[in-house]
């Protein structure tokens, strides 16, 4: 079972509220391969928290590729990287309003197969706002998936 707190590793920030109180907390998560220059989301404090999560990526926390070759096990991978990325900033996949999901390939039947797994794992639930996109190559060698997301950061009900 998850903590209630969040556990996070807080960047810069970027932008503060005028009193002490931050605005925009940049987040990279521990249980994730680090990030060259970036984090992993950013949570913005305004009326409603919302996070806005860089790319999953199918790497994992060793920073090795996941599924090399394999559309559907790198998009398994990067569903479980986002689900991290969520839970390290207080929110899950119920809670995603947002979503990009790119995939190398021009082929529809491969960018299906890949959004059969998004739905199976329940991000596709409530309904949220989602693209799915076909490229030419991502970032890493041999990645084949990444799915960038924003999601509302929900309050802590308080216990009394």
């Amino acid at each position: 079972m998850r903590s209630q707190r969040p556990d996070w590793t807080i960047g810069e920030l970027s932008v503060a509220h005028s009193g002490s109180r931050p605005m925009v907390r940049r987040v990279t998560v521990p249980s994730l391969f680090p990030p060259p220059r970036y984090s992993h989301a950013s949570v913005v404090e305004a009326g409603t928290k919302l996070a806005f999560l860089a790319g999953s990526v199918p790497l994992d926390a060793e920073g090795k590729l996941v599924g090399e070759g394999d559309h559907v096990r790198q998009t398994e991978q990067v569903l479980a990287n986002l689900e991290e990325q969520l839970h390290a900033v207080g929110s899950d996949l119920s809670h995603v309003v947002a979503t990009d999901v790119y995939v190398v390939s021009s082929d529809t039947a491969v960018l299906s197969a890949v959004w059969d797994v998004v739905e199976a794992s329940g991000l596709s639930v409530g309904p949220h706002s989602s693209t799915l996109i076909g490229v030419a190559c991502l970032g890493y060698t041999g990645q084949l998936v990444e799915i960038t997301a924003t999601a509302v950061v929900p309050e802590l009900s308080r216990v009394s």
